[in-house]
């Protein structure tokens, strides 16, 4: 039994001969990562992080995750100009450690994708009730959350209908897609300046005393938990299949927007804790929240459309990148492969995106998943710790291989990378680490019984 055959370097096709579009572009990907990462990240998280971790120190567990991201961006970009194709980490490993691992990385990204983008419509859920509130509209309470039955909840309704009609962009075309998630973009980003600029104004430099309350553990606890919030410019490699210039556009759209979101949160950051004392800040809307903390309600009420506009692009890029890349697991042989037929007509995988976007659903509607957010943290460090060490691999079997981006002062970069990311999930709870292991173990029961004996690399 061999478990670590590996992929030969080849360009592959999916399951019925037909291939995905190539219609994305630099701009179209930068605008796929900014839309993946700012969103509950932003809008969410950082209150909790605040008060529960950090403090005002948040701006330094943003800069420390981004630092992580930023050397995990670097080893992606290598791979993703180098093998543009569909399945991001999960591809890469198949051809740098073989097939084992490959499927333990895709399993573990599965995870990823799925709980990132049940925990995130929950949240979206939430803002957009709290929007309906505002104009007197008020959702049956039975439909207003998971069951719960201390709250008489018993089905998120906005959480299934957000997923499914995201579900239906997805099929009608990645360049349709990509257009809307522009737009979206474009609306959040414009609230988040809004909320700089008018916060800046209403910073208290006392409010930033102590800086560091829990300590440097505290910085990086949360620097181990807003991990979630840059989650997703991993995503953007699951699109290279679709990518016009993949050597050129793949490294320019995941380095530049890591970047751009990353001062967006630092800065962020700054003016929240300015603006409202630390311990204030454990609530489900930090931003609004510090804006009605100065009695500006309008433009609190307009930060909320832009969460709700900044969520709904995270659980597009998410779901996009979870129909992708069972996409390229089915083409392998390794999950049936029916889930990667493509559509002739909208060069998408429709089959496989209706069954993400109803199992998510009914995950979301039925299953409490908002406080999952570690566990898609350890998943997404996982992954970023494989391909730091991918890269060092594929420089040594394969070192006239022609890459469309080099990372540097290999292999320095790529350990540096793993070794943060290693020391991020060290820090993340007991609970996270039982929830993962229990994860893989069934991901290797899968393989075993099923995977294996399909795999096409099985049947050479």
């Amino acid at each position: 039994m061999d478990l670590f055959r590996k992929k030969p370097l080849t360009a592959p096709q999916s399951a019925d001969g037909a291939k995905l579009s190539k219609t994305l572009g630099a701009l179209d990907l930068t605008t796929l990562g900014v839309g993946a990462i700012i969103g509950t990240g932003i809008f969410v998280m950082t209150g909790v992080a605040a008060a529960e971790h950090a403090g005002p120190g948040l701006v330094l567990s943003f800069i420390l995750a981004g630092f992580a991201c930023v050397l995990s961006a670097l080893c992606y970009s290598e791979f993703a100009s180098t093998l543009p194709v569909s399945g991001s980490a999960y591809a890469y490993s198949y051809v740098a450690f073989g097939e084992l691992l490959a499927w333990i990385l895709g399993w573990d990204l599965v995870l990823e994708y799925g709980v990132a983008a049940a925990a995130v419509s929950s949240g979206w859920s939430g803002y957009f009730q709290g929007l309906l509130d505002g104009f007197g509209l008020h959702l049956p309470t039975a439909l207003s959350g998971a069951y719960n039955a201390d709250k008489d909840t018993y089905v998120n309704l906005p959480a299934m209908i957000i997923i499914l009609l995201i579900s239906y962009l997805l099929t009608r075309g990645v360049k349709e897609t990509a257009r809307f998630n522009a737009i979206m973009v474009v609306i959040k980003l414009s609230v988040v300046l809004l909320f700089i600029v008018t916060g800046f104004f209403y910073v208290k430099p006392e409010n930033w005393t102590p800086f560091l309350p829990f300590g440097f553990h505290g910085v990086v606890n949360g620097a181990a938990t807003v991990f979630f919030a840059y989650i997703g410019f991993d995503a953007i490699s699951t699109a290279a299949e679709e990518v016009k210039r993949p050597q050129r556009d793949l490294p320019i759209g995941i380095i530049s927007s890591l970047a751009i979101c990353t001062v967006l949160y630092i800065t962020v950051s700054l003016v929240l804790t300015g603006i409202v004392p630390y311990q204030s800040l454990n609530v489900s809307d930090p931003v609004s929240y510090a804006l009605r903390f100065v009695d500006q309600n309008m433009i609190a009420g307009l930060i909320s459309v832009g969460a709700i506009a900044g969520m709904t692009t995270v659980l597009l890029v998410m779901l996009f990148g979870q129909t992708r890349l069972l996409f390229a697991i089915s083409r392998d042989g390794l999950l049936p492969k029916s889930w990667s037929k493509v559509s002739a007509k909208t060069h998408t995988p429709v089959r496989s995106t209706w069954m993400v976007g109803g199992l998510i659903a009914v995950l979301t509607g039925f299953v409490p998943l908002d406080r999952l957010a570690n566990l898609t943290s350890i998943g997404t460090l996982f992954a970023f710790l494989v391909v730091s060490l991918g890269v060092i691999v594929l420089r040594r079997t394969h070192p006239n291989l022609k890459r469309g981006f080099t990372v540097p002062w290999v292999p320095y970069i790529p350990l540096l990378s793993a070794a943060t990311c290693a020391y991020l999930m060290y820090n993340l709870g007991r609970e996270t680490w039982i929830g993962f292991v229990i994860w893989l173990a069934v991901g290797l029961l899968i393989y075993f019984l099923y995977g294996y004996k399909n795999s096409k690399l099985n049947q050479k």
